[in-house]
């Protein structure tokens, strides 16, 4: 008994559209990464300089996006902090 080949041709593919872009999960491994958005921004250049001074090979870009990460995360962090120290106060007085 052959089995029957089931290889298919790129022609017997679907053609792949904008909508089927925007469903997809952009992952690096098997994790899923965020995807970075092109915006437009000003900035003082004293800003840009200060950034393209420290930034090596990776790019002053990167190194924008990274200290905005960091606020955020700090920003999330005391907020989380500020939770716990009320749950424990009221625990406490309660």
């Amino acid at each position: 008994m052959s089995k029957k080949s089931t290889s298919m041709t790129p022609d017997d593919y679907p053609e792949l559209t904008q909508k089927d872009f925007d469903k997809a999960v952009f992952r690096i491994g098997l994790k899923p990464a965020e995807r970075k958005q092109r915006v437009s921004i000003m900035l003082d250049s004293s800003i840009i300089e200060w950034f393209k001074q420290r930034a090596g090979i990776k790019g002053y870009q990167t190194l924008i996006n990274k200290a905005l990460k960091e606020i955020v995360d700090q920003d999330s962090l005391k907020g989380l902090i500020r939770k716990i120290v009320k749950e424990e106060l009221a625990t406490k007085n309660g």
